[in-house]
């Protein structure tokens, strides 16, 4: 995690840190180098128990007090999909990435943030998996870290959209948050009124929006399922003005679900970042599995069946349409004839393209049902693979760490510095203190002294030096011994 906050995330980047330097930080001779970080990660790893490492990190972060206060709420949580693409030889199932615009190689995650944005939780998706069926795959992986019967507002985008899935969430203790999904009647002006929200900085947001009950129809029976809406009315590019919609089941003011919903962005963030500093994407491990050939997964040749149905129907709908208007001319008399004989082979000539395009159309059908819905792997794609999960579990583990930390420090800046532009470069300025160079003091009885050289700006070197006080007021001590952690920078 060290390596990963010096901007070296993979084990390859142990070779271009100075092992002596890192070493002095780890308390230790020399640092471990590419190969010693390899094999322990790959025993880490033989354990199995990866999953675990991440239940407990969760467990800790949600219940260390790093959350907003969130009233009767245990947690306000996000889940997103995340897909890793791989660049390798192995045969590995396609995925269609929203980033890339098409199917690639790819391992498919399910990501949990907290309300920050900050990155909780990661599990691996199965393979071709969709949002909704992680969702209801969570709830009982969440209850047992939130650890007790509290409400959990889980937020999510349209990926997600499940009436069901909200129904059963909702059953389990979680409430949902998430855009309305299709089409809908726009919300008259009546109902629209000014809300609020007061975020933990103190910074208040205030929006026009309409605060209303539907229901959404779950299945085809006819059961529906009562939801809370708020509306907002926002403008469009060309001038124009349109409705959107957000869903929940959770009893919270209006102005906190407009927020909480545009927070959701957070989680994104973490992903781009993320890809450009603790490379999110890459490959640690290259060992893959076969997968399970017995797996059943969707028979693509069944959508295929099926755009050729939608073709015939449309062809049929354009020669039924033709052949209407060639009988009518057919039947009316031109000026001045007062009777018109139809012959049944008239009437053929003109309906044989409509036999025919019905004829076509029935042939569609058929086919598709004959189709089945579902085949196995094995027999879709012999020997397809699956890339190691516990080692790239446990790199993410680590990142999350490092990234949770800078982002802490980044927040300190914010709230604890006079920095001018903290808004903007908080995370710059905690890369700067935690790359630069420095020096450990341990001559202090009881203290352990890290003295920070001068950053390039003086204001930066003010910045880091009212958030070196800050954090000494803390008194940290520093893992495993009874050192209070005191940080300053030298004049």
């Amino acid at each position: 995690m060290f390596q990963a906050l010096a901007g070296e995330p993979r084990a390859e980047g142990a070779s271009r840190i100075d092992p002596v330097a890192l070493g002095r930080v780890l308390g230790l001779d020399r640092a471990p180098e590419v190969k010693t970080l390899r094999r322990k990660t790959a025993a880490l790893a033989g354990t199995g128990k990866a999953g675990e490492l991440l239940t407990a990190m969760a467990t800790k972060h949600l219940h260390g007090g790093s959350d907003e206060e969130d009233g009767d709420l245990a947690a306000v949580l996000y889940v997103d999909g995340h897909v890793r693409a791989y660049q390798g030889t192995r045969k590995i199932g396609k995925v269609h990435s929203t980033r890339l615009k098409f199917p690639v190689p790819a391992t498919e995650e399910t990501w949990v943030a907290d309300a920050h944005g900050a990155p909780v939780l990661v599990v691996m998706a199965e393979p071709g998996a969709a949002l909704t069926g992680e969702l209801r795959r969570l709830p009982p992986r969440l209850r047992t870290i939130i650890g007790d019967d509290r409400r959990v507002l889980v937020g999510f985008d349209r990926g997600g959209w499940s009436p069901a899935l909200f129904q059963h969430m909702s059953t389990a203790g979680f409430d949902v948050l998430t855009w309305r999904k299709g089409t809908t009647e726009d919300i008259g002006p009546s109902h629209f009124a000014e809300v609020a929200h007061t975020d933990a900085h103190g910074q208040t947001r205030t929006w026009e929006a309409a605060d209303t009950a539907v229901e959404v129809p779950v299945g085809t029976t006819g059961e529906v399922f009562v939801m809370r809406q708020i509306s907002r009315q926002v403008n469009t590019p060309g001038g124009g003005s349109r409705q959107i919609h957000i869903l929940t089941t959770t009893g919270v003011p209006a102005g906190e679900i407009i927020y909480r919903m545009g927070s959701r962005w957070r989680q994104e963030n973490y992903f781009r970042y993320a890809r450009i500093h603790f490379d999110l994407d890459s490959h640690d491990a290259y060992t893959s599995t076969q997968d399970d050939p017995e797996r059943s997964v969707p028979n693509p040749d069944k959508k295929k069946a099926y755009q050729k149905v939608v073709a015939a129907r449309a062809h049929y709908d354009q020669v039924l349409a033709r052949t209407d208007a060639a009988l009518l001319a057919l039947r009316t008399p031109s000026p001045g004839t007062n009777e018109v004989t139809i012959t049944n082979a008239m009437h053929n000539q003109v309906t044989a393209p409509l036999w025919d395009a019905e004829t076509a159309l029935d042939q569609a059908e058929t086919a598709h049902q004959k189709i089945p819905v579902r085949v196995t792997l094995g027999e879709l794609s012999p020997g397809q693979q699956v890339l190691d999960t516990e080692t790239k579990l446990i790199t993410h583990a680590i990142r999350m760490a490092a990234f949770n930390t800078a982002t802490t420090l980044a927040r300190e800046i914010r709230t604890n510095t006079g920095y001018a532009r903290a808004a903007e470069e908080a995370h710059t300025l905690a890369r700067q203190a935690l790359t630069g160079s420095g020096d450990i003091d341990t001559t202090t009885p009881g203290y352990l002294t890290i003295r920070l050289d001068p950053l390039p700006t003086a204001r930066a070197t003010a910045a880091i030096g009212e958030l070196c006080q800050h954090l000494t007021t803390t008194e940290t001590r520093y893992p495993g011994t009874r050192l209070i952690l005191g940080r300053l920078v030298k004049k």
